[in-house]
């Protein structure tokens, strides 16, 4: 099957498609907690005002749920991969938190943790940082009173107001206190979002590490995991080292994911991944794997995917989720690509030409002839 694709230089490439569908292990059973950070599918015929108001398709959303269950994930809900700052508000996430909460007690086994942070306080707005925790107050009680668990994300109004470590102490001292359940904290770099640069309170990776594990110390018996997102594998690994008995990492580094996930012989992620809404099929084939003792299949099979997730996530990093919806839509998952805020045009015919490339070599087309067809339909939009 071919089909002409742009060259960056301008030109057209003739592309023949090489790969074979991966098969998932349905009902498999997995050696790692597995999230998946889900998208949330927009509907284009109600966004009559795509930048300002989200409109989505929760019947196609609440569907792709069904899909990563299915696959033996649980769904990070309401988080960075559904676009949460981004296009995507509280009152939208309230909805969707509230219908996917709903929706895994339908399912056997189903489990979902929901994003709590403070994205309803815009960050010049907050003047203090009780103003802070007042804002992660109400979105932790939103989720807990639907009976959720919350992740705790990276506050773009703490950073703002924070002077130092003391600030973010006094902050995750109080809402890990009072939290019902245990609680998923999320360290997002600035390369996510760069208004979160200097997080912990602290420039430096390593005075920001000492801060940030002095919190889960003191309240380990309330802190499940951690995600930390920074794409460099030894900073994660430096922070697994020094977690506490009990308090587990989950990996958030598109970039090298794999290998934290299989170990070091000394320990292992888990995983909290937007990368696996969209090679969902292959973690789920790896992960199989894995818990079978086989490191070799593991390995061919998420080998393929590093290339994918790492053209994704490429700078801006920001618009990964621009990647992760294209996936979705050449697989069938959705009717169209349109994003909430219009999201799709953050990257150009190119980046989606070389995504469909190499997904296409990880084996995630599991339709060639519709994702080709989908793919030679965005070009002709394009003018190719």
């Amino acid at each position: 099957m071919d089909v002409i694709l742009p060259a960056e230089n301008g030109g057209r490439a003739g592309y023949r498609l090489v790969g074979v569908p991966v098969e998932p292990s349905v009902g498999a059973s997995f050696s790692r907690i597995a999230y998946a950070a889900a998208h949330v599918v927009a509907d284009p015929i109600a966004m009559t005002d795509p930048w300002s108001r989200s409109a989505i398709d929760w019947e196609k959303t609440m569907a792709f749920r069904h899909h990563l269950w299915r696959l033996g994930f649980r769904i990070a809900e309401a988080m960075d991969t559904s676009q949460r700052g981004m296009g995507f508000d509280w009152e939208s996430a309230k909805d969707l938190i509230r219908r996917s909460i709903a929706e895994a007690r339908s399912v056997p086994g189903a489990d979902l943790a929901s994003g709590a942070g403070t994205d309803h306080l815009a960050p010049a707005s907050a003047r203090t940082i009780d103003d802070v925790i007042r804002a992660y107050e109400d979105q932790f009680a939103f989720i807990e009173g639907e009976g959720g668990k919350a992740i705790m994300m990276a506050s773009r109004a703490l950073a703002a107001v924070a002077r130092g470590p003391d600030d973010y102490i006094k902050v995750y001292d109080r809402i890990l206190g009072q939290a019902a359940g245990k609680v998923i904290l999320h360290w997002l770099g600035d390369m996510f979002d760069p208004a979160l640069r200097g997080y912990w309170g602290s420039e430096s990776f390593e005075a920001a590490l000492d801060t940030v594990v002095a919190i889960i110390e003191r309240h380990a018996g309330k802190v499940e995991g951690i995600k930390i997102s920074l794409l460099d594998a030894d900073k994660e690994v430096a922070l697994r080292d020094r977690l506490p008995e009990g308090v587990v990492m989950f990996t958030g580094d598109d970039f090298n994911y794999p290998e934290l996930i299989a170990g070091d012989g000394k320990g292992h992620s888990h995983a909290l991944l937007g990368i696996f809404d969209a090679i969902a099929p292959a973690a789920n084939a790896a992960l199989a794997k894995l818990a079978a003792g086989d490191r070799a299949g593991y390995d061919a099979l998420m080998a393929p995917t590093v290339p994918l997730s790492r053209t994704i996530f490429e700078a801006p990093t920001a618009y990964y989720k621009a990647g992760v919806v294209f996936m979705a839509w050449l697989n069938g998952h959705q009717n169209h690509f349109t994003m909430v805020g219009g999201m799709q045009s953050a990257r150009g015919i190119c980046h989606y030409a070389e995504v469909f490339r190499l997904a296409d070599q990880a084996g995630l087309l599991a339709d060639p002839e519709l994702a080709t067809a989908r793919m030679k339909t965005l070009c002709a939009v394009a003018g190719v």
